[in-house]
């Protein structure tokens, strides 16, 4: 085990030092959105000040500059996944981006009526919708994987589903409720002895450190910038070259084609096949300086230090005896779903803010998972390595007044 200094982390966060009314913040959101550091706000500041154009287009020094600052970006994105290529990197506005090209590109030509797509019940929204549009339009058929309360999906009820009608597995690489992590090398590997393609939603799994997608020999791994420690409006689609090569374009527009003619069309190559009008520039630099910090880190000991926040919210929650607790899974990520008896979780929330306390309260994009754990919202805590021990403290003590209160 490394030594971790938090002290020293927090320095590189600049919001950390805000206070909320009266008490110092204690950010405890970060599944929802992680905070930025310096190094970001850095990067992105320098390129709007200092070399700032159009990408791909212009022949001038500024349109150089941005352009090489750009595809660097996806240099460090395929660098960051275990990507073979640099060609199997899209930048897309987010994830939910990135699952509907995929959604609507498969949809053209590969995936059609009463052809099979599995899902399981803890997926987020994003992961759920873009599919329920191909059952409505297409005629295609979800089939859903049961979780255990912890989140544990059992690999014989998947084998069990899995059929020559099988075209795609869609699964989370974390659960944004439960923490829980799928065994998605064994999904995967499952999944192509039937032919099928298997897709990982990311968002939540990436931004505990650098992902090996070869590894996990899937064919779709999708990132947003805003939880892997950069900004908005970016995120990343990896897909296996020979698959991107076999699908078609998703959006029409610049940068996306060969060749127009009055009676036709012809395509670039992946990536930029899937990159129609401008993209989000400034974005993807900033996301790429937010990749290049994550993979100087001590990932070991952002690890233990998350692990060790993780455990100590866990019991001292349950030791509370107001709590009921959703995810106990020693292996999960550091997410914490909870409510205190007798108390909505909204009004939860409100009074933890009170205190600096800032959590999530809601369905959290994850309503098939709510009516499986048998409840209609949660309250969530969610840690990253620059949370400290009295935050965890301060969450406890917030919850035990607040239950006083409403109670």
């Amino acid at each position: 085990m490394t030594d971790f200094d938090v002290d020293r982390f927090r320095q590189q966060f600049p919001i950390l030092s805000r206070d909320i009314g009266k008490s110092p913040l204690a950010y405890l959101d970060n599944a929802a959105s992680v905070q930025k550091p310096q190094a970001v706000i850095d990067a992105m500041a320098t390129a709007m000040a200092t070399s700032y154009a159009n990408v791909h287009r212009g022949l001038h020094t500024l349109a150089n500059e941005t352009t090489a600052a750009f595809e660097e970006a996806r240099t460090i994105a395929a660098n960051y996944l275990g990507a073979a290529s640099q060609d199997e990197i899209v930048f897309c506005s987010g994830g939910t981006d990135a699952i509907n090209l995929v959604a609507n590109s498969l949809g053209q030509d590969h995936i059609g009526e009463g052809d099979e797509i599995i899902l399981s019940v803890m997926e987020h929204h994003s992961n759920i919708v873009p599919w329920h549009f191909l059952r409505e339009r297409k005629g295609v058929v979800l089939k859903w994987l049961d979780v255990d309360e912890n989140g544990h999906i059992d690999i014989e009820a998947y084998k069990a589903n899995l059929s020559p009608r099988t075209k795609l597995v869609a699964i989370t690489g974390q659960s944004n409720v439960l923490g829980a992590f799928p065994d998605v090398r064994t999904m995967a590997d499952l999944a192509h002895d039937v032919g099928a393609l298997l897709l990982v939603d990311g968002c939540q799994h990436a931004v505990h450190g650098p992902v090996d997608v070869q590894a996990l020999n899937c064919d779709f791994y999708v990132l947003t910038g805003h939880k892997t420690y950069g900004p908005t409006g970016i995120g990343v689609l990896y897909g296996r070259q020979s698959v991107l090569e076999g699908m078609p374009p998703f959006r029409g527009g610049g940068e996306m084609i060969d060749r127009v003619d009055l009676d036709g069309v012809t395509y670039n190559e992946p990536p930029h096949r899937f990159e129609a009008g401008t993209p989000p520039i400034l974005e993807a630099i900033g996301l790429g300086a937010a990749l290049s910090w994550v993979m100087e880190q001590d990932h070991e000991g952002l690890r233990s230090h998350e692990r060790a926040l993780t455990d100590h919210a866990m019991e001292a929650l349950r030791s509370t005896n107001i709590v009921t607790l959703y995810g106990a899974s020693p292996e999960k990520g550091p997410i914490v779903a909870f409510n205190l008896k007798g108390a909505h979780p909204h009004d939860v929330a409100t009074l933890l803010d009170n205190k600096g306390v800032a959590v999530r309260a809601g369905h959290h994009c994850c309503q098939p998972l709510m009516a499986r754990l048998g409840v209609t919202a949660t309250a969530r805590a969610s840690f990253a390595p620059y949370n400290t021990h009295d935050e965890v403290d301060a969450l406890v003590d917030a919850c035990v007044k607040a239950h006083n209160l409403l109670n």
